[in-house]
């Protein structure tokens, strides 16, 4: 049973980790120390190359792992296994925090997408009629209408993590967690992607996204994080700061010495930067 602690309020802090470190079984950690707090309504980019303990802080703060050291709180209270074990708490947590797994297979499972996007919508008990206006609504909003009575392993990889992700907001999450969204998009869908998650934090979502793909940051962030291969927090700023840093992002290996930038200004009036690495 949870605490007094284990109901989950209205706060400003939406998670806050003290000295987090995290070990797979007899392994060096793959996280060390982190401490971090994230405010309600930021948009936040976890930075850093790959192996440098992303995808495990995100699953960290979606409660799927727990920290072999140090302590979580999501909206005031331990995310701890005990509490999550409460079936309140849990379902409480599950609705206002929504993940978007790097691999969409591990997420879908329905027979249709239609199904898919209901899904969760049905597990939170939802009348019946409520539950359709809602799949409906998101199927409309993010342009999945061609979809919706199609197998899931019949999609694209593109298709599967729009899928993946209507199926998560169809839960209404005040939180969402993104774990390397970009990886295998066509530029097409990566850029509907980065105008989903613009207008999810206009409408007042906490975004949380880990990537280490330097186009999206501009567009996706107020403040960047980067984690270093030595899985500490090696700096913490805002996009422009942290990507005017050529320093700071070749240290933690996110671009090669030879490498520029280029600018150019897209068809929506947005400045965008593409990266280009050379490896010599």
């Amino acid at each position: 049973m949870a605490d007094n602690t284990g109901v989950l309020e209205p706060t400003e802090i939406v998670f806050e980790l003290n000295d987090v470190s995290y070990s797979y079984l007899n392994e060096p950690p793959v996280l060390k120390n982190i401490n971090l707090k994230v405010h309600r309504g930021e948009q936040i980019v976890i930075l850093g190359a790959n192996g440098s303990g992303k995808s495990t802080l995100q699953k960290i703060l979606d409660g799927l792992i727990f920290p072999t050291a140090g302590t979580v709180k999501a909206f005031g209270c331990d995310l701890s296994e005990e509490n999550l074990n409460d079936r309140q708490f849990s379902r409480d947590f599950r609705q206002r925090v929504g993940f978007i797994f790097q691999n969409s297979d591990a997420q879908l499972f329905s027979p249709n997408v239609w199904e898919e996007i209901a899904f969760g919508p049905l597990q939170l008990d939802l009348p019946k009629g409520g539950v359709e206006a809602r799949v409906n609504s998101i199927i409309e909003a993010l342009g999945l209408q061609s979809l919706k009575d199609r197998p899931p392993y019949k999609l694209s990889g593109g298709e599967k993590k729009k899928v993946a992700i209507a199926s998560v907001l169809a839960i209404n999450p005040e939180v969402l967690v993104l774990d390397e969204p970009t990886n295998g998009l066509d530029p097409r869908t990566q850029m509907w992607l980065v105008e989903v998650l613009i207008k999810l934090h206009q409408a007042g979502k906490t975004i949380i996204t880990a990537t280490h793909n330097l186009d999206i940051v501009k567009d996706i962030a107020d403040r960047v994080i980067v984690l270093n291969e030595e899985h500490v927090i090696a700096a913490e700023g805002n996009s422009e700061t942290i990507l005017r840093d050529r320093e700071l992002l070749i240290r933690v290996n996110l671009i090669g010495e030879h490498y520029h930038e280029h600018r150019h200004t897209g068809e929506d009036g947005h400045g965008h930067s593409h990266y280009h690495h050379h490896k010599h």
